[in-house]
């Protein structure tokens, strides 16, 4: 392998005989000489650690601000979107494992090529999408400091599994994140996904208090975290941290090693006013817009701020990030 072409990755620490542990994510891989992380994208070669995937993207697209999903902010957009391969994560239910868990092909950029090509598409920002992108860390550092400049704004969509240092250190360049709060359950997380919920939960919390705009994604699947018992302690668990943080509850379909039938819609109705009970900003995914949970409410008011079909948006309440109705404010960025 023509080391030239790799980058040397960061937050690792050398061990003896050539043994390195890469100290990114909490699964902190011990890894002897030629061996790969668990995400796939950093190998040991000689006792350096590589990043594997850098400036490697399997998939670029213009989306909606609302696909990550984000809906407080800045509605109604678009933004230039990119993913990798490769994932610190084993979910067996995983909507993009053909990039997330195997190496695949991809076509080279460089930053600049990436920050022009968002320019030239007059997005708003970039998002770090489609598969983990903390796992692709050097390339989107680069690329975020690099689209900062240029008054580009980023965004992560990601699963939250990275170590308090790397975080911390990205977490000044990041505007948004979408995070997946995949269930209130230790056993799901390490069964379903290999995981851990505990470093997820603080990078959450971290996020918020460095003052980053957060929503987070719930996929509920059937007889595995959608008990109401769980769904309540996900919910209570968001209020503590702040009843302003968007909580979108999403419909699970069968997809990779997982073929549980689909979330009934009366399940996601009685996420939905649970999550309404403690939290501002409630929302249903991957549902027909007659079944609700789209628009946004004033949670004092009550009247419609933002009413959506799909991926039309009409931003009618707002005064930039107030309620035009009754003055409230509203979390987000308008």
């Amino acid at each position: 392998m023509n080391k030239e072409n790799l980058i040397e990755a960061k937050f690792y620490k050398k061990e003896a005989v050539n043994k390195v542990r890469c100290v990114l994510c909490p699964h902190r891989c011990f890894l002897p000489n030629n061996r790969t992380g668990i995400c796939l994208a950093r190998k040991n070669i000689d006792g350096v650690l590589y990043t594997m995937n850098y400036g490697e993207v399997t998939s670029y697209a213009m989306d909606p601000i609302e696909k990550k999903p984000l809906y407080h902010f800045y509605p109604g957009s678009e933004i230039f979107s990119i993913g990798t391969w490769g994932c610190n994560f084993k979910c067996t239910f995983c909507q993009n494992w053909t990039i997330s868990q195997q190496k695949v092909s991809a076509e080279h950029f460089d930053k600049e090529g990436i920050v022009e090509m968002a320019k030239a598409e007059n997005s708003i920002g970039i998002a770090y999408t489609y598969n983990e992108p903390t796992i692709w860390y050097e390339f989107v550092y680069d690329t975020a400091k690099l689209a900062k400049e240029n008054g580009l704004k980023n965004v992560l969509v990601t699963n939250g599994f990275i170590s308090e240092e790397p975080l911390k250190e990205i977490l000044p360049l990041i505007d948004a994140m979408n995070i997946d709060l995949k269930a209130g359950s230790e056993s799901f997380y390490r069964e379903l996904c290999a995981g851990q919920l505990p470093p997820v939960m603080r990078t959450i919390k971290i996020a918020f208090e460095a003052g980053c705009h957060i929503e987070l994604t719930t996929l509920i699947i059937p007889t595995l975290n959608d008990r109401k018992e769980e769904l309540e302690e996900i919910v209570n668990w968001v209020a503590s941290i702040s009843e302003d943080i968007p909580l979108h509850f999403s419909r699970y379909f069968p997809q990779y090693k997982m073929d549980l039938d689909p979330t009934p819609i009366e399940t996601l109705l009685t996420a939905y006013e649970i999550g309404k009970k403690k939290l501002k900003n409630v929302y249903l995914g991957n549902v027909a817009s007659e079944v609700g949970g789209a628009n946004t409410y004033c949670p004092k008011c009550k009247k419609e701020l933002i009413h959506r079909e799909f991926y039309d948006i009409k931003v009618t309440g707002l005064d930039k990030n107030t309620c035009k109705y009754c003055g409230e404010k509203i979390y987000g960025q308008f």
